[in-house]
């Protein structure tokens, strides 16, 4: 591989790292396995850099990789199972809570116009950043700032008036705490 490829290589991982990341994150559950995840297909991708004639592509190029890998870490996992014959204690969390505090919120997504709705996904569940929104939706950063802000407005207003205080709160509390992460 030429210097120049490298250098390019370089600048490509520097501007991408984080959208990267966030795929690799949608992956895999474990945030350090998707580090490892995404280190891994950096590396395989390394290799074949030169290989890819439209460097456009090479965000789709490297989330293949990913998927790839995962499938063969989770292959590689499964073969690692050893039959016993006493079963250890499992204990199975109940997620019901949490399912219906997000089929609550999918459902109350709903009253927001296209616009929010868009902003509130691009910005909460997609996490790009507010100049990402904006270039997405072809709108000022300001704008997407207002649309955001009236649209957690009326989501807290909705989830008030279909939920008890305490449902409705602690929806917004995780949610909040999710997006400010």
């Amino acid at each position: 591989m030429a210097h120049g490829e490298v250098l390019e290589f370089e600048e490509y991982v520097r501007t991408r790292q984080d959208a990267l990341l966030r795929s690799a994150r949608r992956l895999v559950p474990d945030p350090v396995d998707a580090q490892d995840l995404l280190q891994t297909a950096l590396v395989r991708t390394y290799h074949r850099w030169d290989g890819i004639a439209d460097k456009r592509l090479a965000d789709a190029y490297l989330r293949r990789v990913m998927i790839n890998t995962r499938t063969e870490w989770w292959r590689a996992r499964r073969l690692e199972e050893v039959p016993t014959e006493q079963l250890p204690d499992a204990s199975v969390d109940d997620s019901t809570e949490q399912h219906a505090d997000r089929a609550l919120l999918m459902d109350v997504l709903k009253v927001l116009a296209p616009k929010q709705r868009s902003v509130v996904v691009l910005r909460h569940w997609e996490q790009m950043s507010t100049e990402e929104t904006a270039a997405a939706l072809g709108m000022s950063a300001g704008t997407v700032k207002s649309t955001l802000h009236r649209a957690l407005a009326r989501l807290r207003q909705e989830l008030e008036s279909r939920a008890s205080d305490e449902v409705a709160g602690r929806v917004l509390e995780r949610e909040e705490r999710r997006c400010a992460a």
